[in-house]
């Protein structure tokens, strides 16, 4: 893996040489336009889901879950003296949401089951429209009652003469997830192994468990714990035009995960009829490869097609097809039917209620890493006329609804509406 990395970071690196290079066209009598408010966007959504098999109580129980997003963001554009576009996009999103497993990481289901969620972010490109190149910057902080994850992002693409265009993305995450463990599994003691800096926990069942990857760390002034999960990707997509109607689309991305990747307040049930803490290895490498098909029949119809195939190291696969059909009623008026479908196994340490043994080194009772496929359907309406909506600045309106359905029983339904400003 680390050969692997560094590969990619000294690919980058020359990819963005090449691009720094100073132009020598002359500029006199150009003038730098310094950047000023292009776009806005509001975005709501609502989400809302049902289901019976919660991770909290070990893999049965309530997962009901109720989530209100709104978010905003600012798109400011400008030209330097090199005539070069620069590019600069703030955001800031709040969640509430609501779950009703959350009240039984106490085990009298007596926690409190409100959650807030922030998220701010920032982000910089700066195009050479001469060269056909672009290269940006990004950064986002998120924050919530259990964990707090700090992001970074690098980017860079270039056309081709036959109009395609490459782009490569390395991103990573830093995440300090906080060890809240269920009521009855507080632990009594914790031991850290300064050797491979692992932390053993004993539990209130007598049961010991290790947290790999970094070791705990202090949760500040709450006194309750940390331990991090870090996340590295690197993504490389390609997009071609072939002709005036279709166009596709290659994308691979390699992403290597170590810390502590499960969480300590999701029950397991043993066959004995114990609780335990989920344990899961502390490194996970995943590979998911995608392809994208546009094919635009006639004026008033867009054929928009996907697959992904994905697979990881601890034994999950997975397929994903979608498909959406905007189409256009009016030049200013359209909707979007879509479909999803998506199949999975189970990971190698899935086990339902009740079946893991002492034999088990991993072990988690978690459905989203359970044997399932799944359905998404829904559609999309969007309005545009070239004088604006109501008023002039509204320029564009767009609400989606989705239809979510899983072979595990659970059930979900999200609706979003997006309000664009120029």
């Amino acid at each position: 893996m680390r050969k692997i990395c560094l590969t990619v970071v000294g690919l980058f690196l020359m990819l963005l040489h090449a691009f720094s290079q100073v132009s020598t066209k002359d500029t006199s009598g150009y003038k730098a336009k310094p950047l000023s408010i292009d776009e806005v966007n509001l975005v709501s959504g609502y989400y809302t889901q049902t289901g019976d098999h919660s991770p909290i109580t070990g893999g049965i129980g309530t997962e009901a879950v109720t989530d209100l997003a709104n978010g905003i963001e600012l798109k400011l554009v400008g030209w330097d003296s090199l005539r070069r576009k620069n590019n600069l996009t703030l955001g800031f999103g709040i969640d509430h949401h609501t779950a009703a497993s959350q009240a039984w990481v106490s085990k009298t289901g007596a926690s409190s089951t409100v959650g807030t969620r922030i998220y701010p972010s920032l982000d910089w490109s700066i195009e050479n429209l001469r060269k056909g190149t672009s290269f940006g910057l990004g950064a986002i902080y998120s924050s919530e009652f259990n964990y707090h994850s700090i992001g970074l992002d690098a980017n860079f693409s270039k056309k081709t003469n036959n109009n395609g265009e490459f782009t490569t993305k390395l991103t990573a995450y830093f995440d300090q997830v906080k060890l809240i463990y269920p009521s009855e599994l507080i632990p009594l003691d914790t031991v850290k192994n300064s050797v491979d800096s692992t932390v053993s926990i004993t539990t209130a069942s007598g049961r010991s468990v290790s947290l790999s990857g970094g070791g705990v760390e202090s949760g500040g002034s709450s006194g309750i714990p940390s331990s991090p999960r870090n996340s590295y990707t690197a993504a490389f997509s390609f997009d071609q035009v072939i002709n005036e109607r279709l166009q596709v689309s290659a994308e691979i991305d390699l992403v290597y995960q170590d810390g502590y990747l499960g969480l300590p307040f999701h029950r397991v049930y043993f066959a004995d009829g114990s609780v335990h803490v989920e344990a899961l290895p502390s490194q996970r490498f995943k590979l998911p490869v995608g392809l994208r098909l546009n094919y635009f029949l006639g004026d008033n119809l867009i054929i928009r097609s996907y697959y992904r195939f994905y697979i990881d190291d601890w034994g999950l696969k997975s397929q994903t097809a979608g498909l959406e059909l905007p189409i256009k009623i009016s030049p200013f008026f359209s909707v979007s039917p879509f479909y999803r479908f998506y199949r999975q196994t189970a990971v190698r340490y899935f086990a339902p209620y009740e079946t893991h043994t002492e034999q088990d080194q991993y072990y988690t009772s978690n459905y989203a890493l359970s044997s399932f496929s799944s359905q998404f359907m829904g559609i999309g309406i969007r309005l545009a006329p070239p004088r604006g909506i109501i008023f002039t600045a509204l320029s564009a309106l767009e609400i989606r609804y989705g239809h979510y359905t899983q072979t595990t029983g659970l059930i979900s339904d999200a609706i979003s509406l997006d309000l664009k400003f120029k």
